[in-house]
Order: C-alpha cells, then sequence, then structure tokens
C-alpha cells in the first residue's frame, strides 16, 4: 500500500516535469518566430532547458521547407512518455 502510493506520486512528479517541459519547448518555439532579445535572462533560460531535447531531435531531419518540426516531434515524444507511465502505474496498482 505504502509503496503503491510512493510510485503513483514519483509517477505524478514526472507528469508534472513532463507539462511544464512541453510548455516550455512551446514558449520558445513561439519565441522563435518574434525573434525576442538574446540578452532577456528569461529567455537564456528557456534556451538552455531547451536545448538538449532540440539536439537529440535535431539529429533526424525536421525541417518541412521553412518549417520545422522538431518542437512538434519533442511534444508528441513529451505526451508518449507521460501516456505510456500512467498507463503504466494504472496496470500495476
Amino acid at each position: 500500500m505504502l509503496l503503491d502510493s510512493l510510485i503513483f506520486s514519483i509517477v505524478s512528479i514526472i507528469q508534472i516535469i513532463i507539462t511544464i517541459y512541453t510548455w516550455i519547448i512551446v514558449i520558445t518555439a513561439l519565441l522563435s518566430w518574434v525573434n525576442p532579445d538574446p540578452y532577456n535572462p528569461i529567455v537564456q533560460i528557456l534556451y538552455k532547458l531547451s536545448a538538449p531535447a532540440y539536439e537529440l531531435v535535431r539529429k533526424i531531419p525536421t525541417r518541412i521547407g521553412n518549417i520545422d518540426l522538431a518542437p512538434l516531434i519533442i511534444i508528441l515524444i513529451l505526451q508518449f512518455i507521460s501516456i505510456f507511465l500512467g498507463r503504466l502505474v494504472g496496470s500495476l496498482l
């Protein structure tokens, strides 16, 4: 019973982190359209947080013309992980 609660809590925290990271990816994608001040500390933090995910996805071709699909691919992967963890814990409990 205690172990089930612990696992459920850990997975819930991971899902919250995935949601926050998804929003970081969405915000950086939107920022790429408006060309913000690169010296702004918030912009720098957002770019530093999203850079590792972009580096992983950029190993595959993600551009169609001028459209970069990297943010969409990252968000789909994050949602897959979140749903997978939720279903895995649901089947275990």
